[in-house]
């Protein structure tokens, strides 16, 4: 296992180098990252079914449709975001929940008790979720990735998922819905201190470092980060693919 922690904010750019470690590496892997207000939606998803357009443009909230299934996602700098790619095994399925295990022992060692719900999310007691995830199954890769809900603004996500629009004639993936909280909110009720974002991220970083016996973290390449961004122009950047529903 190598992790990769990324030096970028770029929604199109980290779903980009998603694609590009899953489709061009053959080892495995766990990719971090932290986007700047945005919105993701599922491949299959029709985006003003799930989202609140004007709403998106006024507040500079970019919108990317990713390469794998499942709901619409809101992203920001409070929300710490983990991509796990791996070669699929013979005998095992690739649509289990055990990538999370790594996750939630991190949030355990930092007093923050989870469990594992139906859908492969993470809930927190009295049934609020600070973690969605969804996956991506290849010949011989598979991908699962997921938003960990640290110190989002709320208000943010709840107004930019909200679309004012349903049109049944497009046949798509419907997000399902579920009452959220942060676990820096969650913490500060049960009177624990707490970090900043980037603090615990860090630090969630380096447990992860520690679960899987890392000295140091992985970095990309030149010719990686070259051919990452060629993708994120031609594919992710374009209006052709986001809006393809």
């Amino acid at each position: 296992m190598q992790i990769l922690f990324s030096q970028s904010n770029s929604p199109t750019l980290n779903l980009a180098s998603e694609e590009y470690l899953f489709s061009e590496r053959t080892d495995d892997l766990l990719f971090l990252y932290v986007n700047e207000p945005s919105v993701i939606i599922g491949c299959n998803q029709a985006i003003r079914n799930e989202v609140d357009l004007d709403f998106c443009l006024k507040n500079d909230i970019q919108i990317v449709r990713r390469m794998s299934g499942g709901g619409a996602v809101f992203h920001d700098f409070g929300n710490l975001n983990f991509c796990f790619i791996s070669n699929k095994i013979n005998g095992e399925s690739s649509l289990n929940n055990d990538f999370l295990q790594p996750i939630v022992a991190v949030l355990n060692e930092q007093r923050v008790p989870v469990t594992i719900g139906k859908r492969k999310d993470l809930w927190l007691e009295n049934n609020y979720k600070i973690t969605g995830t969804a996956s991506h199954v290849g010949k011989s890769r598979e991908l699962h990735h997921g938003t960990l809900l640290y110190n989002t603004n709320i208000d943010m996500l709840e107004q930019s998922l909200s679309s004012k629009e349903c049109d049944t004639s497009i046949k798509a993936i419907v997000s399902v819905r579920s009452t959220v909280k942060n676990v820096r909110e969650w913490l500060t009720e049960q009177g624990q201190s707490t970090l900043d974002a980037i603090d615990f991220f860090k630090l969630s970083i380096l447990k992860l470092q520690q679960y899987y016996r890392l000295e140091k973290l992985s970095d990309l390449n030149e010719r990686e980060i070259t051919q990452i961004e060629i993708l994120s122009k031609v594919k992710y950047c374009s209006t052709e693919w986001t809006c393809k529903k």
